[in-house]
């Protein structure tokens, strides 16, 4: 029972940020009210960066096999997200959270982080051209910061 409160609660952002992102314009002003944001493509790899709660997120998809990787489940892409207290450059080790990946045919994936010595990272799969919506929800000592953006994928 105590798991399932907050497991309830998660799925319940969850909903309401997917809701949000898909009824968010694709204008200039997409990214208002998510704090500082920058989005930039180098080299096959999609990087954005957020700050939500005082926490500073530098997000990173690519393809699987940009990175010369295999998934056993399938899976095309690779997220992962560093975190940074706000205005430093110190690394948080400690974080918990989910990605949900909604596709341009509104199919939705949903993973559990992962973490790799403090870099928190799921596969998704990536079958159609289009811009992919990415929502983020952590957990950060007594901190929920939610991140969303969009990744345009082209096949």
């Amino acid at each position: 029972m105590k798991r399932l409160i907050p497991l309830t609660i998660m799925s319940l952002m969850f909903c309401t940020a997917a809701a949000g992102l898909a009824m968010q314009g694709h204008g200039s002003d997409k990214n208002a009210g998510h704090g500082d944001m920058k989005d930039h493509a180098m080299k096959g790899t999609f990087m954005h960066e957020a700050v939500s709660e005082g926490v500073r997120a530098e997000f990173q998809v690519m393809s699987l096999e940009s990175m010369n990787m295999k998934d056993p489940d399938g899976n095309t892409h690779h997220s992962m997200v560093k975190l940074f207290p706000e205005g430093s450059d110190e690394p948080m080790k400690e974080a918990v959270g989910k990605v949900k990946i909604i596709s341009p045919s509104k199919k939705e994936t949903t993973a559990t982080l992962k973490d790799y010595s403090g870099v928190f990272a799921a596969n998704f799969t990536a079958d159609e051209s289009g811009e992919y919506g990415v929502i983020c929800l952590l957990k950060v000592a007594d901190k929920k910061p939610l991140y969303k953006f969009w990744y345009p994928h082209m096949q």
